[in-house]
């Protein structure tokens, strides 16, 4: 997606090791209309797969997945990092380890809004060692419920987690593949959509 590689370029920063901040963006600050364009953009390119849930993980993912499902006409659901007091139905949880943040956090869904009824787009900020997205794939087992596809703003293509989720037998669509962080400056392959 050109708007988004062209935004990386404009107002992304390469922090070393891995990191790319695009907090005026996608993770701090959130641009709204680049938003609902990446939303219908997953919309369009997953429409035939029957989605009836659109998940994340909270929190960057959320503005994204949300425009994504408004797009489908289906709910969309975010794992909670940390437990509420009003979570106090049965959860779905999983184990995730943060690259960025360097901590693992359990994720959680109710079990009431996820069933084997349902088939899953999974939609994230970043895509760099796939768990986030494996733990999301985790809780729709758990749930038994279909994962369809998954949806990724940025991949870090020099780390391995397309590797491990087409591995899965799952199909991703990234729409900014960075190949390279290096020496402050980011560069790109070809993106998927």
């Amino acid at each position: 997606m050109e708007e988004l590689i062209k935004r990386i370029q404009q107002d992304g920063d390469v922090l070393g090791d891995g990191v790319l901040k695009v907090d005026s963006l996608i993770n701090h600050q959130v641009d709204p209309q680049l938003m609902k364009n990446m939303g219908e953009l997953f919309a369009k390119v997953f429409a035939e797969r029957k989605v009836t849930k659109v998940v994340t993980i909270e929190s960057s993912g959320i503005a994204p997945a949300i425009f994504c499902a408004l797009e489908l006409g289906v709910p969309m659901i975010f794992a909670r990092k940390s437990k509420s007091l009003t979570m106090n139905e049965e959860l779905l949880t999983a184990s995730v380890y943060s690259f960025t943040k360097q901590v693992t956090s359990t994720i959680s869904i109710s079990r009431k809004f996820l069933n084997e009824s349902d088939n899953v787009l999974i939609i994230d900020d970043f895509l760099a060692n796939g768990q986030a997205a494996k733990g999301l794939i985790e809780l729709c087992q758990q749930a038994g419920a279909s994962v369809e596809g998954i949806g990724i703003l940025i991949e870090k293509s020099f780390q391995d987690g397309r590797q491990l989720l087409e591995g899965m037998g799952l199909d991703v669509v990234s729409l900014a593949r960075i190949q390279s962080l290096k020496d402050g400056e980011v560069t790109f392959i070809e993106a998927d959509a």
